[in-house]
């Protein structure tokens, strides 16, 4: 399998796609790739069983596929974890080597890693880690940007994309960060919230909000 199919498994499992239909374009925002290319991977993905495509309504992982990445998502949440709380990462530099590490990384590496590690249950940006036997509790998926205004949430985990982790980094959003929703601009605009320790408002984009995760 090519290292850019297991992204896009990676991904759709990443935004829900063992439980709910993922639109193409959520895809293509993520991995920072064209529409026309998700269109081409997702039909790629759907002839090697690997994916279900409903027209309209979005793609989703099979069985088989999910099997896949939970495995993938392990292996690259596992390195993750241990670059940046072993080795002093940054959050939003972490990706690219553990996506190089995740593909020479055997199996034994992989549960030595893990026992060294204290079998976390989740990665640094929030991602739920499957364990060797693929049990783990499911992610929230309600996005920041689907809160209602006066509600309150917590940040529960934030999508693997440097650009987003980067852009969160400077407004200093964190996981586990309680927010109340202040309100929502009209046409696209963005989402003023209060964060709750501090005291302080802040606005975040409408595109980014739909890649925070919050419960």
């Amino acid at each position: 399998m090519t290292p850019m199919k297991e992204d896009y498994l990676k991904i759709i499992f990443e935004l829900g796609g063992t439980q709910t239909k993922v639109s193409n374009k959520q895809i293509s925002l993520s991995l920072n790739v064209a529409a026309g290319s998700v269109t081409e991977m997702v039909g790629k993905l759907v002839k090697d069983g690997l994916a279900e495509h409903t027209p309209y309504a979005g793609i989703s992982l099979t069985p088989e596929g999910i099997k896949i990445a939970e495995n993938l998502v392990r292996r690259h949440r596992l390195w993750e974890s241990f670059l940046v709380f072993k080795l002093g990462y940054k959050l939003q530099d972490v990706h690219t080597d553990a996506e190089v590490l995740e593909h020479v990384t055997s199996d034994r590496l992989m549960d030595h890693l893990d026992d060294f590690l204290g079998h976390p249950s989740h990665c640094p940006h929030g991602g739920v880690i499957p364990n060797k036997n693929g049990n783990y509790k499911e992610d929230s998926h309600q996005v920041l940007a689907d809160a209602e205004d006066g509600q309150s949430v917590v940040i529960d985990r934030f999508i693997d994309n440097h650009d987003l982790l980067t852009y969160l980094d400077d407004i200093e959003l964190n996981i586990g960060d309680k927010l109340t929703i202040i309100n929502h601009a009209p046409f696209e605009g963005p989402i003023k919230i209060l964060i709750e320790e501090t005291g302080q408002e802040t606005n975040v984009s409408f595109k980014a909000a739909h890649y925070i995760f919050v419960k």
